[in-house]
This record gives structure tokens, sequence and C-alpha cells, in this order.
């Protein structure tokens, strides 16, 4: 089978695959995660179309060395192109129509090194803002703590002046 253009819809244990071929014929079938590579190997060189998701960079360096050329896509971009409700073969549709587009916006497939770069700066951004929320918690007890005291401190201070007051009064002139 010649199959031009290929969407996946990628997934954990299953993915959603729609292929047509130069006619514009479909081919749609799933394919086990575990079975996939070895399938991708008996196919032509092709057109792959992924969304952009945490694992279409590994899946896109891994058919790149079999001889295809893949397209990674913003999710955002592939939902105008889906018919019918949200499941994998629909996707898989949608990604393949998306593709094949000429005005569609592409993302370049990161390498390994990238990736784990990426990884490292979302850490640090994640403990940059754990950081700040700890020390605006903290501020706002202090806060609360200090603003407690002093009105704990005007409480006793009207009261001994309160007390003063009433003892002048009650003495003799």
């Amino acid at each position: 089978m010649k199959i031009k253009t290929i969407g996946i819809d990628l997934a954990k244990d299953v993915f959603g695959v729609h292929g047509v071929d130069a006619r514009g014929k479909a081919l749609v079938h799933a394919l086990r995660a575990s079975t996939c590579s070895a399938c991708w190997q008996s196919w032509s060189p092709a057109w792959w179309g992924w969304k952009r998701v945490a694992s279409a960079h590994h899946w896109a360096r891994e058919v790149e060395q079999l001889g295809h050329t893949v397209k990674l896509m913003s999710p955002q971009f592939v939902k105008p192109y889906r018919k019918g409700n949200k499941n994998d073969p629909n996707d898989a549709e949608a990604i393949c129509e998306a593709v094949s587009r000429p005005s569609m916006r592409f993302v370049p497939v990161k390498s390994a090194a990238q990736q784990d770069l990426q990884a490292l700066h979302r850490v640090r951004e994640q403990l940059l803002k754990s950081r700040t929320a700890l020390v605006n918690q903290v501020r706002g007890v202090a806060r609360r703590a200090w603003d407690n005291r002093a009105a704990r401190d005007r409480t006793r201070a009207s009261v001994a002046i309160g007390d003063s007051r009433r003892s002048r009064a009650s003495r003799p002139e």
C-alpha cells in the first residue's frame, strides 16, 4: 500500500491512525504502541502529522530515522479539522487533513537534549512559583499576627486609660 499522508493520534497504549493515498482513499486502523515500530518500518516514506503532545518529539525522532517526514502541530490548529466528537479515529483524521494544508504552522521536532533542558527550565519555574507562594503565605500569617497584636495592645491601652479615668471620677477633689 502506498500511503501519502498519515495522521496519528498518540495515546498510552493504542494509537489512532488515519492514512490516505494519493487519490485520497482512506486507510484507518489502530496500532498498539508496543508493535507500532515494526509496522511503521514496512510503510513507504510519507508525510506524518502529529499533535504536539508530551511524547510526540520522541516518536517523531524514531519515525524520521525510518525515512519519513514528520510534522508536529499545535492541538489548537488541528481542532477545526475534526469532524464529530473527540476520539482517537476522528483526531487522527483531523491531523491527517491538517498536515496536508499548505498554510499550516508546524513545530520543529526537539532533540532529546532540548527536551531535557526544557524539563529543567519547567522544574525551575515551578520551584520559583512554589517559593513565591510560600513567601506570600508567610507574609500573610505574619501580617495577621502583627494586626492581632496591635489590636490587643490598643485594647489594653484603652482599658488602662478607661480605668484611670474612672478612678479619677470616683475620687473627691
